[in-house]
């Protein structure tokens, strides 16, 4: 078994309490610590829930950790108000951020959205833009950004819109091929297995994004037997053909000459099987 430690906040949403479960499944962590405001239906011998109010967190509520994973998120509707939407969604991730920086956490994975833009006309992607912003801001060790799109699975709650909007991408589907295809939506637990992923295996540099087209494909590598060649494991040509990858590697510049982010998803020498699509 590792020795890996992790903390995750957003745990009772769909991508966080998938996301717990899989930390703990993994033999690479030993120690998987929630903050949340209720408790969880889940229990593990490695899992520890410390019940507060993100609002009241202290430097001391946050032990250092491999990885701190944020899974915060919540809707206009459920939060009640463009105020209370932005203490979820903005003031608390930024928060937390601070205090796992002063902790020496040296990675922090937060899940924003797909159009995530401080410019957007869009409310919603301009807080998730604004969020990005200012995490980058902060100049932590390790920032990987994870942008979604559509979140689709077993919610413990209806939401119409949500549901809807699955109705609708499950539909156009088949047509959503080359730059659409990003449009896709996502299951959630697939979102938490490549937070995993690029947590493990991620390359190692101050700010990654990581777009929806790239998360639905990761996977933990595959171990390399013996007589195997590269090849077999990975199929480069078709995926390096794929108009999903033409951003692959490509330079993001955000409005300062002070941070280089990449769109990549894992160090060369790390070999990935990849996931079965449902078009191919």
């Amino acid at each position: 078994m590792g020795m890996r430690a992790a903390i995750v906040v957003g745990a009772t949403g769909l991508t966080g309490a998938s996301l717990v479960k899989q930390l703990c499944e993994n033999e690479e962590y030993n120690s998987v610590t929630v903050i949340a405001r209720r408790k969880l239906d889940f229990v593990h011998p490695k899992l520890e829930v410390k019940i507060r109010e993100f609002n009241r967190l202290e430097e001391s509520d946050i032990e250092f950790a491999n990885e701190l994973y944020c899974c915060l998120g919540t809707t206009i509707k459920k939060a009640g108000s463009k105020e209370a939407f932005e203490k979820v969604d903005f003031e608390y991730p930024l928060y937390i951020a601070s205090l796992a920086k002063k902790r020496g956490i040296p990675h922090m994975l937060v899940i924003t959205a797909m159009g995530a833009n401080e410019n957007s006309a869009f409310y919603y992607n301009r807080v998730k833009g604004k969020l990005e912003h200012d995490l980058i801001e902060l100049s932590l060790q390790r920032l990987s950004i994870i942008r979604p799109s559509l979140l689709v699975g077993n919610r413990d709650e209806f939401r119409f819109g949500e549901k809807s909007g699955e109705a609708v991408l499950k539909v156009a589907k088949p047509f959503l091929v080359g730059p659409l295809k990003r449009s896709r939506a996502i299951e959630a637990s697939q979102v938490a297995k490549a937070m995993i992923v690029i947590a493990l295996h991620g390359k190692k540099q101050p700010v990654t994004i990581y777009p929806s087209q790239e998360l639905a494909v990761m996977d933990f590598p595959v171990v390399k037997e013996e007589g195997s060649s590269e090849d077999q494991l990975f199929n480069w040509d078709k995926r390096r053909s794929s108009d999903d990858m033409e951003k692959l590697n490509r330079d993001v510049v955000i409005n300062r000459d002070k941070f280089k982010i990449e769109e990549t998803v894992v160090d060369k020498d790390v070999h990935f099987k990849q996931r079965k699509k449902d078009d191919e």
